[in-house]
């Protein structure tokens, strides 16, 4: 494993599971040459918790690429 994994948890508005449907979708696609090697969707909390080597800014564009209000983010490990 050449990058470092790390631990990111997102706060998206997602309203219904077309909404949680779109970003599962995105984050998909990024796996595992994306950088993104695990992640969870919860439509109740809004949470989306990325376990990774990508970049925050680039995770960041991707979630938000799908049309999605991303109220906060941050950094877990």
């Amino acid at each position: 494993m050449s990058a470092e994994e790390h631990k990111y948890k997102f706060d998206v508005k997602m309203t219904c599971s077309g909404c949680s449907g779109a970003i599962t979708r995105v984050l998909d696609k990024a796996k595992p040459d994306g950088g993104v090697s695990d992640f969870a969707v919860n439509l109740e909390t809004q949470e989306v918790l990325v376990t990774g080597t990508i970049p925050y800014e680039d995770l960041l564009a991707k979630i938000k690429k799908t049309g999605k209000e991303v109220r906060s983010g941050e950094t877990l490990a």
